[in-house]
């Protein structure tokens, strides 16, 4: 979409700043000057495996990697989950997906280079049960999915696995209640495409069950690399 046609669009359907949800001046960038300085990064020493903020330098691992076995290879997030946990909630359940390019734009900017070094074949959101989607209308990782494939030049594929049961949400259950939750709930639905490197996208890591579940499918399939980016972690450990 060129400038002019994108400036046509602002004005007829106003973007709102990703933090404060304020409506954006046509043709000005895709968060307020002053906002942006609220969110916070995830930072530079971070578990070697899930991507999570470490206070201790001299560690490699979070305390859950060290004494869990993840199917991925290694996961990054762009931002701490406090500095945009409103900001999430509203592109979940308040049908602000305009918030997807700010996202796209930033997941380009902190992880553009790994991303480019890992040469992923896909990006691949974690599905959604297909009730639950129609009810909210889209599925969040699709949608985040989508933008990040296009700041960093990599396909999409969203129909390569799906969920194929309505689990209890994962807030309300703990590690381990987590995980038995998730036992036999994502099917591979396309063995005719082949990966070696994929990348899965969610909205928010915090035990890394969801991506584990979807994870452990794909390594079945036979992909080889897997990786995983999303937009929030969890605290600080």
């Amino acid at each position: 979409m060129n400038k002019t046609a994108d400036y046509v669009i602002s004005l007829l359907y106003p973007r709102r700043c990703p933090v404060c949800d304020d409506v954006l001046r046509p043709g000005s960038k895709l968060i307020h000057e002053n906002c942006e300085k609220k969110i916070k990064p995830v930072g530079r020493i971070t578990c070697m495996k899930c991507g999570k903020p470490i206070k201790d330098k001299t560690r490699e691992l979070c305390q859950d990697c060290s004494s869990t076995i993840h199917y991925f290879d290694r996961g990054y997030s762009v931002f701490r989950y406090r500095s945009v946990s409103g900001s999430i909630y509203r592109f979940k359940y308040a049908g602000r997906r305009e918030y997807a390019d700010f996202y796209g734009q930033k997941t380009g900017e902190y992880l553009g280079d790994i991303i480019k070094d890992i040469k992923p074949d896909a990006i691949i959101p974690i599905p959604m049960y297909a009730a639950k989607m129609r009810k909210r209308g889209y599925n969040q990782a699709a949608v985040l999915a989508k933008a990040i494939g296009k700041s960093c030049d990599v396909p999409v594929y969203e129909n390569v696995i799906i969920r194929t049961r309505n689990t209890v949400p994962m807030k309300l259950l703990d590690q381990q209640g987590r995980r038995s939750n998730l036992k036999k709930a994502f099917n591979i639905r396309r063995n005719d495409v082949k990966f070696k490197c994929i990348i899965l996208i969610d909205d928010i890591y915090t035990t890394g069950s969801t991506v584990d579940a979807v994870a452990k499918e794909f390594r079945r399939l036979g992909v080889e690399r897997i990786y995983f980016v999303t937009l929030a972690i969890g605290q600080v450990v």
